[in-house]
């Protein structure tokens, strides 16, 4: 049997050939003190395949170029780490503010789109789509539309099943019983909230200005993967989906730096929030 050490140890080539693979299909940037990350995301990818080592995944890879490996391999590298309502301050800052805002805007028409640019497995989505409901826009036109580089997290999204220890983290007990029901071990998510979201992939560093418009766009906790470069081409094409006046919604350590022509940036409470100009 193999070793734990000979499966995911990287020889020093192959660990530069992964980076740049991980680089060229998804802009993520990986330092050279990564080993850990490879070697622990990438593991079971090798024991599924049936192989013996990363570096045996590295030369099945150069060798065939096989490119549903060659995304597996990205998308066990990417982060999906996420939950019901996190960074509540945002949130407070949405119902507080945004929302009233856009229910006098928009009382004649009653449409408004949303957008979670890295969805992961739908609890942002989600949490937006239930806050609507609780603030009384049962009876509008809600798109919340969330993407992720990830199809595999996406299936997880669409099906709205979520183990326990996740609706544990964020969830409001009283949202947790009015929207879920329990599901063997799991809790799936009542169809009208699933309803109002849907899912597609979609790689952030393509244009997508077709996308929009959008009233909202929720950003978080994925730019601190790219280049500066990367960083500003996607913050721009973010701008040119947002109505103006519309809201683009970063992680705690992002920044619109290098785009200010293009956003303002605002304290609500407790939250910073981009204002597209």
């Amino acid at each position: 049997m193999q070793s734990q050490a000979s499966v995911s140890e990287i020889d020093s080539e192959n660990y530069r050939f992964l980076q740049q693979h991980v680089y060229s299909q998804a802009g993520i940037v990986l330092e050279d003190d990564k080993h850990y990350l490879f070697e622990s995301r990438l593991t079971p990818l090798v024991r599924q395949l049936g192989l013996g080592s990363i570096n045996d995944l590295c030369a099945l890879l150069q060798a065939t170029r096989e490119t549903e490996v060659g995304r597996q391999v990205v998308e066990a590298m990417t982060t999906n780490e996420t939950y019901f309502f996190r960074d509540p301050a945002h949130y407070e800052a949405i119902r507080t503010v945004l929302l009233p805002r856009l229910k006098e805007d928009r009382r004649d028409m009653k449409k408004l789109r949303f957008w979670s640019a890295a969805a992961s497995t739908g609890q942002e989505a989600y949490s937006l789509a239930m806050l609507l409901l609780q603030e009384g826009f049962s009876d509008w036109n809600i798109e919340i539309l969330g993407t992720d580089f990830s199809s595999q997290v996406l299936e997880r999204a669409r099906s709205g099943r979520y183990q326990q220890i996740e609706v544990n983290r964020g969830l409001p007990a009283a949202l947790l019983v009015k929207h879920f029901r329990r599901s063997g071990v799991e809790w799936q998510l009542s169809e009208p909230v699933r309803r109002m979201a849907r899912f597609e992939t979609i790689d952030l560093r393509k244009s997508m200005r077709a996308l929009g418009p959008f009233d909202l766009v929720f950003c978080r906790n994925v730019m601190i993967y790219f280049d500066t470069e990367t960083k500003k081409n996607i913050l721009t094409e973010l701008h040119d989906t947002l109505f103006r006046g519309g809201w683009l919604l970063l992680g705690g350590a992002e920044t619109a730096f290098g785009v200010e022509e293009w956003f303002g940036r605002q304290t609500v409470g407790g939250a910073i929030v981009y204002v597209a100009r």
